[in-house]
């Protein structure tokens, strides 16, 4: 099992690891609701470094992208980010990912289940005049969220934080280490991602800085378990729960990242008719009455009849109920729709949700490019 440079703070702190995706990964340190709370109300530190980063180089560089994801590229300057997806020529989706334009070269942030195979895929339409680079083992990654996120790291760095807009990025020093500043964010909330060499000291020195600037404002270490509550407050994907290769990013409801009037890419053809006779089904999001939890799996019908099933569900902290998100037949997705949910044999009613579920984030102030 892989270990981040963070493995021994994590245990050090007492948290509950877990093995995600072959990383030795903290699922919770003092409680999964306190950690959430404390990145809505506060802020959050979040070790992240099982996530893969591709360094893609060449004078090839952006037509390949172009070619394998879905998002337009083009539209990228050095410092910008977009969030985007690779897709088979089926339209399936591969993975969901972050691609960085930095000057000389792009960077691709990809989920730590899919690293082996998206370097394999990736590899396999290379052309003579790009380079691929799994850069992934000599990086790290922290994420810093919450409204107090900024306030935190301002006190560790001379750059201007502020002046980082939404899906952007700058290379500085914080905590008298060099890196890649970051503004996106898995949560939500006002937060920054943090890109450093995978050196154990200086990436101790980097934690320990940054819980020391945050113990005025209440910043805790948060594990996997708030990071998922918190993303599905979002209505943010999951890889491997909400999205795989046998869904579409059509139907996933990431058309806005799908850029169909741009050049071809890898899975257009597919979209294209997946767009011109309909989606068949949808994903959506509902609530469910008071703690009641549905798992990912779990069959959804309308007045007896199988209508879809759920991807992902948990306990909301912010809403203080069940939520989750699953796909049904896009003829019964419409907000306010009373479904029911097979749980271990009882049928739970829901109600079919708009998303995001939590109205007052960052994010739907700022908006995602």
């Amino acid at each position: 099992m892989k270990r981040t440079p963070f493995n021994d703070t994590h245990k050090a702190l007492g948290a509950k690891m877990v093995d995600f995706a072959g990383f030795a990964m903290p699922v919770q340190y003092r409680g999964i609701m306190e950690e959430h709370r404390a990145v809505r109300t506060s802020a959050g530190l979040f070790d992240v470094s099982h996530m893969g980063e591709f360094i893609v180089r060449g004078s090839g560089a952006m037509e390949f992208l172009q070619r394998v994801t879905v998002n337009d590229v083009g539209k990228l300057t050095e410092g910008r980010a977009q969030y985007s997806a690779m897709c088979n020529e089926p339209g399936g989706i591969i993975d969901d990912l972050l691609v960085y334009h930095r000057g000389d070269s792009y960077m691709l942030v990809v989920n730590a289940s899919n690293i082996q195979n998206d370097f394999a895929w990736l590899s396999s339409h290379l052309t003579a005049n790009v380079e691929l680079e799994d850069a992934s083992d000599r990086m790290a990654l922290l994420a810093v969220q919450g409204p107090a996120s900024l306030s935190v790291l301002q006190k560790l760095t001379e750059v201007d934080l502020s002046t980082i807009a939404y899906y952007h990025g700058k290379h500085g020093v914080l905590a008298g280490v060099s890196m890649l500043i970051s503004r996106t964010g898995y949560t939500g909330e006002l937060g920054f991602e943090l890109y450093m060499d995978a050196d154990p000291v200086p990436c101790m020195n980097v934690w320990n800085a940054i819980m020391e600037a945050g113990k005025e404002y209440g910043i805790a270490p948060v594990g996997l378990g708030a990071r998922d509550t918190l993303r599905l407050e979002m209505g943010y994907c999951l890889y491997g729960n909400d999205i795989d290769e046998t869904t579409n990013p059509l139907e996933a409801g990431l058309g806005w990242i799908t850029k169909l009037d741009k050049q071809d890419f890898i899975g257009k053809a597919a979209l294209l008719s997946v767009r011109e006779r309909g989606i068949e089904r949808k994903l959506v999001g509902f609530t469910l009455p008071d703690k009641i939890l549905a798992r990912h799996g779990y069959p959804i019908s309308l007045n007896g009849a199988h209508i879809g099933r759920v991807t992902s569900g948990t306990f909301s902290p912010s809403l203080e109920r069940g939520i989750g998100m699953g796909y049904v037949a896009a003829g019964h997705a419409s907000p306010g729709t009373t479904v029911a949910i097979d749980i271990r044999g009882r049928q739970a009613e829901a109600t079919i949700t708009q998303l995001p579920f939590y109205k007052k984030s960052y994010a739907i102030q700022r908006g995602c490019p």
